[in-house]
């Protein structure tokens, strides 16, 4: 049995390996793809907005006015205490709580005490210099032209002092009583005092006088009074010192039970009515929605306080 072998396929022209060659080139291109162009190697330009620069600044500008006008309605800035706030306010409670000491019994009776022992002192000081400036009168009275540093000379300085510390024990009881309120009223002690008074005046004007002048001295009215005066000073000291110490023990130390000065006057119309009177004007357009505590003050005419009451009664209704 023999094999038939089929004829063999004739060979491509050159023609037609070309055209076959041109066809797969146009096949390889319509299915090749654009490669992707990678991130950040090409910037595309931004589309452009239609704002110029003034446009944007203006925006900027409202946008800062309305933050601006809610910020402005809010009153905790007007809440807090400046330093000078702060300073005033300390003062002013100082002076309210010295002013409410000053007003307690025991301490009206203590700065009482207190000036009375003042005036004492300083009428017992001034009583004892003007008996001394009237040491030199009645020294000269009582040496009667004595020799310098004689006996007589000597012991006549001694005549003052003691009318005058016998005259400031007296003076000294009294006062010493008068000031823990139980005065001394005798009618002896006043005519010991007025009798020393008495002899200081006599000797210190005598010498000065017209008739006791020697020969060829005229009489010098300014030389008299200035030698009584000592005299004078410590009779005007004897006679107010009882005078005043009696006033004193006299004061009454409890204050006055009404005020002197005019009373506070509060808020008279209820906040109720001032909350509706601020409805009524918020219904109107005349007061803002969300006003502060200032701008109700300004509307209702009220005090910060009880704008600030009338504030929050708004605020409540707003967040019910």
């Amino acid at each position: 049995m023999t094999t038939l072998n089929p004829d063999p396929a004739p060979e491509p022209t050159p023609e037609e390996v070309a055209r076959g060659l041109a066809e797969l080139e146009q096949h390889v291109a319509s299915q090749a793809t654009t490669p992707a162009i990678p991130t950040g190697t090409r910037s595309t330009p931004a589309a452009p907005t239609g704002e110029t620069k003034r446009v944007q600044q203006l925006r900027a500008e409202v946008a800062e006015a309305h933050l601006l006008a809610d910020l402005q309605d809010d009153d905790a800035p007007l809440l807090l205490d400046t330093p000078k706030v702060r300073k005033r306010r300390k003062a002013a409670q100082q002076a309210a709580r010295l002013h409410t000491l000053a007003q307690d019994p025991e301490m009206r009776a203590w700065q009482a005490a207190r000036m009375r022992r003042l005036l004492v002192t300083a009428a017992l000081v001034s009583l004892t210099l003007a008996l001394a400036w009237s040491t030199a009168g009645v020294q000269k009275f009582a040496a009667e032209g004595a020799p310098p540093w004689s006996p007589s000379w000597v012991f006549a300085w001694l005549v003052e002092p003691f009318l005058s510390l016998a005259l400031l024990v007296v003076v000294g009881a009294r006062a010493y009583m008068g000031t823990h309120g139980q005065p001394i009223e005798s009618r002896t002690l006043v005519r010991i005092e007025w009798l020393f008074l008495a002899l200081t005046l006599g000797m210190n004007a005598w010498p000065y006088l017209p008739w006791a002048l020697p020969d060829g001295v005229d009489f010098s009215l300014s030389r008299l009074v200035l030698h009584i005066l000592g005299p004078i000073v410590a009779v005007a000291i004897v006679t107010a010192l009882p005078i005043i110490l009696a006033a004193f023990s006299d004061l009454d130390h409890h204050p006055a039970s009404t005020p002197t000065g005019p009373p506070y006057r509060p808020n008279t119309t209820a906040p109720d009515a001032l909350t509706a009177r601020a409805r009524h004007l918020i219904a109107t357009g005349e007061l803002p929605a969300n006003a502060g505590a200032d701008k109700i003050r300004r509307a209702l005419g009220c005090g910060m306080d009880t704008a600030r009451a009338v504030r929050d009664a708004l605020r409540t209704d707003t967040t019910t």
